[in-house]
């Protein structure tokens, strides 16, 4: 019997949710090896054997060979399974859902990061020093990108047109972290966001964490 790939994994890290809410989509079946990112698990020269980045995910394939990061592993699963499609499938739709998959992680999710690196919940683990004006910084980028999104969505019922690709996914990932982790939840007058959250959120690939 073939063996199922192992997917690196931790409790509430947004970006192997990413990869877990992806596989739901597909029916693809991972083997979770939880890598306690508390115990700095993901420090160790086993695991940057696997990823010299020292990060999670890790997808390990039945011959031992490792893909990082969130999207290189979704873009594996896609060819691997082509359907349903996630990623386009004409050369205008590749390159969009990729255009938008990209404003959402480097115009959301890094500012979501500063606020994370420089919130309460790692400033007590005292690892190094924090920057308050960052902080304030990034809470108010990632405010305006959520009035951002409730326009867009006013015209558009997912992040890249019509249809449900690995954007929405990226999305919802930020989100759920930045609400849940980050007390950077969207304001509740954002009626068309919220409109595409509960949506989206509805899909039983959703309720992965």
């Amino acid at each position: 019997m073939k063996k199922k790939m192992k997917l690196y994994d931790f409790p509430k890290a947004p970006n192997p949710r990413r990869v877990k809410i992806f596989a739901h989509e597909k029916d693809i079946e991972l083997e979770l090896i939880n890598c306690d990112m508390a115990k700095r698990e993901h420090k160790t020269p086993e695991f940057l054997a696997k990823n010299p980045s020292g990060k999670i995910p890790v997808l390990e394939l039945d011959n031992g060979e490792c893909i990082s990061e969130s999207v290189a592993i979704c873009r594996y699963l896609e060819l691997i399974k082509p359907d349903p499609n996630l990623f386009g499938i004409d050369a205008y739709e590749i390159a969009y859902i990729e255009s938008r998959n990209r404003h959402i992680e480097f115009e959301l999710w890094t500012q979501i990061g500063v606020s994370w690196v420089n919130g309460p919940i790692v400033g007590s683990l005292g690892l190094f020093d924090q920057i308050p004006d960052a902080k304030a910084a990034s809470d108010k980028n990632v405010r305006a990108f959520y009035q951002r999104l409730d326009q867009e969505f006013s015209f558009n019922n997912f992040v890249a047109g019509n249809r449900f690709t690995i954007a929405d996914i990226t999305l919802v990932s930020a989100i759920d972290f930045a609400s849940e982790m980050v007390d950077l939840k969207p304001r509740n007058d954002l009626k068309n966001l919220y409109r595409w959250y509960e949506e989206v959120s509805s899909r039983p690939s959703m309720q992965i964490e």
